[in-house]
């Protein structure tokens, strides 16, 4: 009888996830025809070969033309040979050069009234194959190593890509407040993939309210102190393009800030669902036990990962940001003025707000998991 509900459950929650992916799939964001281009067409090349003669290098730096005779892979003018222009600003960020062989993303230019290849320019090198492959090899990882549920930790991660490019995004550039929808989007996102993991039941219940808490804690604590640090949402990659293409109007303050509760949700679901497994499990051992020693027992458990936790937060903010301390110490920055640098600050606060979030989860998501998981109160 048993099994026979857990197969039921399992063939619900895998309804509804599909269901859900399929929905947002189809879900228009509104943007699909704000292309910047017209009379163009974005398409993959090869390169056959390559012309380095207006190249000017100076050290690192290489700036002008590179010449590329090209063959167009697919789009209207499939099979067609061109050239195409690569320009190089003397930016290492953002410059790319190409080598016989390559494959390239091209966007082609094309006269209306003769239908003919006006220009071609190189984009990038393409990569969508290599990122599918990498992809699918997690994939069969994950679910060889957690079965079923290693098949809703995929549902769920593809669904969360999907609400913040279908749902979340769309709705940042059509100026609603950020934080408010980010909260919306978040509540969402937990509600559904802790019942993936799950299922509907008490624990589904216990770990959300947690996580709830949490995020409610980390998005105040957010609030106020991106005021008092006097920080601005420019702070941002490419936050002052976007406005430079049109969208003056955004609050990238409140943007700013929703990213600091989006981005420590997941630290944050992760710690309750692990309290909440951790309760269950010790309660399923003794089942007469009292909700204040299966509570205890939670907030061991939290008291365990909450340093770990804390150190991630830690980890993934500021792991993109090693070049810029690099650039401190060699220049000799003071402690001091590092601490003090907007985005230094930024990153601090990211991660202090954060873990004040975690700090929350614990106690709390141990405290309803020992009064509703337990039989015994007491």
């Amino acid at each position: 009888m048993k099994e026979l509900t857990e197969r039921k459950n399992y063939l619900i929650q895998l309804i509804v996830s599909i269901l859900l992916m399929i929905i947002l799939m189809a879900l228009p964001t509104g943007y699909e025809d704000a292309a910047i281009y017209t009379k163009s067409e974005k398409c993959q090349a090869i390169v056959l070969n390559t012309d380095e003669s207006n190249v000017i290098s100076s050290g690192l730096i290489q700036t002008g033309e590179q010449y590329c005779e090209l063959e167009i892979l697919n789009g209207k003018f499939n099979g067609e040979k061109t050239e195409g222009v690569n320009f190089l600003s003397g930016s290492l960020e953002k410059d790319k050069i190409f080598a016989k062989g390559d494959k390239a993303d091209v966007v082609v230019s094309f006269s209306g009234d003769s239908g003919k290849i006006t220009s071609v320019t190189m984009s990038d090198h393409f990569r969508i194959d290599k990122e599918i492959i990498l992809a699918v090899l997690f994939v069969i990882l994950l679910i060889a190593f957690a079965g079923k549920n290693g098949v809703f930790a995929v549902l769920s991660f593809v669904i969360t890509v999907l609400m913040i490019w279908k749902v979340l995004t769309p709705c940042y550039l059509k100026g609603m407040n950020p934080i408010w929808i980010g909260i919306i989007i978040v509540t969402v996102l937990t509600a559904v993939i802790i019942f993936l993991v799950y299922g509907y039941d008490k624990r589904t219940v216990t770990a959300f309210s947690g996580s709830m808490l949490g995020i409610a804690m980390t998005a105040i604590m957010g609030i106020l102190f991106t005021d008092m640090f006097k920080i601005h949402g420019a702070v941002m990659s490419y936050s002052e393009t976007l406005l430079y293409s049109g969208y003056q109007n955004l609050n990238l303050t409140q943007i700013f800030t929703s990213g600091i509760f989006i981005g420590a949700s997941g630290a944050m679901m992760d710690l309750s669902v692990d309290i909440t497994s951790a309760v269950y499990e010790v309660i399923q051992k003794k089942p007469d036990m009292e909700w204040k020693e299966a509570a205890k027992s939670g907030m061991n458990v939290g008291r365990a990962a909450m340093g770990t936790m804390t150190t991630t937060l830690l980890l993934a903010y500021s792991g993109g940001y090693i070049a810029l301390l690099m650039t401190f110490m060699a220049q000799g920055t003071p402690i001091q003025q590092i601490f003090n640098y907007k985005y230094v600050a930024a990153e601090i606060l990211h991660t202090l707000v954060g873990s004040f979030g975690l700090v929350t989860v614990a106690p709390f998501t141990a405290l309803v998991s020992g009064l509703m998981l337990t039989k015994n109160k007491g």
